[in-house]
């Protein structure tokens, strides 16, 4: 399994997660800020797990996000 957090609060809406897995971002119509699909608030980190084929794409978006706030890593 693969978690995805996101610090959603310092997120500036570059896009940059949506073009690499837009099946887990998508633009905020309300606020201009990427949204983690599916993903659970606490504290003002949104977080998900999915499966391990999500991985590789939401790396690329990681490495790709311009104020870094995106985290992805495997658990058991």
């Amino acid at each position: 399994m693969v978690r995805i957090t996101q610090h959603r609060a310092k997120c500036i809406g570059c896009n940059a997660c949506v073009e690499a897995a837009n099946y887990r971002w998508r633009i905020s119509r309300k606020d201009g800020k990427c949204t983690l699909i599916g993903g659970v608030e606490k504290k003002g980190f949104y977080s998900v797990l999915t499966g391990d084929d999500e991985y590789a794409d939401n790396v690329y978006a990681a490495k790709h996000c311009p104020v870094n706030i995106i985290k992805v890593e495997k658990v058991k």
